[in-house]
């Protein structure tokens, strides 16, 4: 017994020094990443290149910005956040707390060392900050558990999904949701209806159909997804039952 217990102290201490030198070593290959600034500038350099390189050489009637706007939550519809956290099985993200202390660094031990999600919707606080730290080209397991443990501690749950959803990649230019809502819809995101969003919600992790939707095949798939992503957002109790019933009587989009 008292072996035991030694062998376990031993391994405690081995972990207290190993842990920390891994994280510094991970924290060493890393951009700066200190503060929301240092994110948004970031994402700006990459996301203004990326749509630059598609303008480049061409002409376009009515073009789009390449600016990369600070994202704000209060610019995102309603319905499409509620869409996407329930999407993610985080129906409740907004009516608990936020994950921090020793229950945070859990989760990414957890994740990382055991390839194990606690229960909580801290699970969807990992995955937008992972997909943040994705999206800055930060690769690897360990950097990634880094980087996005540095950015969960300076964005707070809806700048998480304001960020994320203003550097989601779908296709050569178009980053983000207002530059695919645009493309897919010709009409700028805060002009969406129920339909049009859940529709569109499609087209966004952990889906991905934006390949599907924007040449509109298998429309009918389509509809039947949208329909279910209604049903459930419903049975979440995020929109009514009238408002689904209504968004699911109206055809797909690019069938109109």
């Amino acid at each position: 017994m008292k072996t035991l217990l030694w062998l376990m102290l031993l391994l405690l201490g081995l972990l207290g020094v190993a842990l920390p030198a891994v994280y510094l070593h991970a924290a060493s290959k890393l951009p700066q990443l200190e503060t929301e600034f240092d994110l948004e500038k970031q994402l700006r350099h990459s996301i203004e290149g990326e749509r630059m390189s598609m303008q480049a050489g061409t002409y376009e009637r009515n073009r789009r910005p390449v600016d990369y706007r600070r994202p704000e939550f209060s610019r995102l519809p309603k319905d499409l956040v509620a869409l996407y956290i329930a999407q993610h099985g985080c129906p409740t993200f907004f009516q608990t707390p936020r994950e921090d202390g020793p229950k945070w660094a859990w989760r990414l031990f957890s994740v990382l060392t055991f390839g194990v999600e606690p229960p909580g919707d801290g699970a969807c606080e990992r995955m937008l900050a992972m997909r943040l730290a994705s999206a800055l080209g930060i690769a690897g397991g360990v950097e990634q558990a880094v980087a996005a443990h540095r950015i969960h501690g300076f964005l707070q749950k809806d700048q998480l999904i304001a960020y994320d959803l203003s550097s989601v990649y779908f296709d050569r230019g178009i980053v983000g949701v207002e530059d695919a809502a645009w493309k897919l819809f010709g009409r700028e995101l805060d002009a969406l209806q129920l339909a049009e969003l859940a529709e569109f919600s499609l087209s966004l992790p952990p889906h991905f159909l934006y390949a599907d939707s924007v040449v509109c095949r298998n429309a009918s798939l389509i509809r039947q997804n949208r329909d279910i992503l209604l049903a459930d957002l419903a049975a979440y109790e995020l929109i009514t039952q009238e408002r689904a019933r209504n968004a699911m009587a109206q055809p797909v989009s690019c069938q109109r």
